[in-house]
C-alpha cells in the first residue's frame, strides 16, 4: 500500500484508479467513455488516467457537509 498518493505513476492504469477510488475497473471504463473522470488518455483501446487530474478533481469534490449537518 502506497503511504503517499504522489509515489502513484503519473499516469495510471484503469486498474490503479479502480484501487484509488475503491471501485471497480467496470465503473473506470464507464466513467472514461462518459467523460465523467479528469485527466482522461485514450490510447486506442487502452484507457490512462493522469495522476494528477485525479487528484486534484478528487480534493476539489469533497462532499461538503450539508446545512442540517452543519447544524448539529
Amino acid at each position: 500500500m502506497l503511504h503517499d498518493l504522489h509515489d502513484l505513476p503519473p499516469l495510471l492504469t484503469v486498474d490503479e484508479a479502480a484501487a484509488l477510488l475503491r471501485t471497480t475497473k467496470k465503473a473506470i471504463y464507464v466513467m472514461a467513455a462518459r467523460w465523467r473522470l479528469p485527466g482522461i488518455i485514450k490510447l486506442g483501446r487502452r484507457v490512462l488516467i493522469r495522476r494528477d487530474d485525479l487528484l486534484d478533481w478528487l480534493d476539489q469534490n469533497r462532499r461538503a457537509p450539508s446545512l442540517k449537518e452543519s447544524q448539529r
